[in-house]
């Protein structure tokens, strides 16, 4: 054997494929079915209700253009003819401050920078006096066009008011119509002969003019004087009735009563008793004994 031969059936074996089957139609016809079966899918998805789909898309988006394009016309329409933007301002001027001036020296500060004052309106105030500008429109630093008045607030001062008289009202009737009127109410106490709680004295005076707001003082009784009864038992007569009368209270009755002994000539009794709360000018009434024939010469 040569060893060509050899070699050339080695070369020959290798190229043989020992577990390869010959094709046959069956497999043939096998491998070519999942290709027909894709071929129908997409048959299928290319039919009617594919391209009903598709226009039901495409009206959609037709639709939405549609809407978005007439409300872009619309509102050019509006901005443009119906509600144009105004034109663009001419010359702005700042505005200096004119509060605290008066009406004649408000309008030429103005006047200096280039804007005039407009109509001017006036209210009460209780501390600026009238005649001075209170506010302004537009505020002070602002901008304003020359042809745009500026509106000014002017005071007219405090209101002024006359003082109710409210003399012998009792205290809360007088607070009443003080407060009602505007005024600011502060009470005092005095003793006095008028009866307890009735307003005695008013300051300021009654139908004094003053401006408002402004605190009247009420000066309203507690009623007379009260003192206490003293004892004035054991006491002879006149010294008890010196002692009465230092104390505001007036004797009234004295009554002279039988004594023997020492009791002559002094109080016995008294009216009303010790201690008892009695105003200036009560009255008293005391029992002495009587001075025998002995005793008066």
């Amino acid at each position: 054997m040569k060893l060509g031969d050899s070699l050339g059936r080695n070369r020959k074996r290798r190229k043989r494929k020992p577990n390869s089957a010959p094709v046959t139609p069956a497999s043939s016809e096998r491998d070519s079915a999942p290709s027909d079966s894709a071929a129908r899918h997409r048959a299928t998805a290319g039919g009617p209700g594919s391209v009903s789909r598709m226009s039901g898309r495409t009206l959609l988006a037709g639709l939405a253009i549609v809407v978005i394009g007439g409300w872009f016309a619309g509102y050019a329409l509006a901005t443009q003819v119906f509600f144009p933007a105004p034109p663009p301002p001419g010359d702005l001027y700042e505005v200096p401050d004119v509060r605290g001036l008066g009406l004649a020296s408000a309008e030429e500060r103005l006047a200096g920078a280039g804007l005039e004052i407009g109509a001017a309106d006036s209210i009460t105030h209780p501390s600026v006096a009238a005649g001075l500008v209170l506010g302004q429109s537009p505020l002070p630093g602002q901008v304003s066009r020359p042809d745009t008045p500026v509106q000014v607030t002017v005071s007219m001062g405090p209101q002024m008011r006359s003082v109710p008289d409210v003399l012998r009202l009792d205290e809360a009737r007088a607070r009443l119509v003080l407060e009602t009127s505007g005024f600011v109410v502060d009470v005092d106490t005095l003793e006095a002969e008028e009866p307890r709680g009735q307003v005695v004295e008013v300051s300021p005076p009654p139908d004094s003019v003053v401006a408002l707001p402004a605190e009247v003082t009420l000066v309203v009784s507690v009623g007379p004087p009260v003192v206490y009864m003293p004892l004035v038992l054991g006491l002879e007569q006149l010294e008890a009735e010196t002692l009465l009368d230092s104390l505001g209270l007036d004797v009234t009755d004295v009554e002279e009563v039988f004594r023997f002994g020492r009791d002559q000539g002094i109080v016995v009794e008294q009216e009303p008793a010790a201690d008892t709360e009695l105003q200036r000018g009560s009255g008293v009434r005391l029992k002495v004994g009587r001075r025998g024939a002995g005793g008066e010469q």
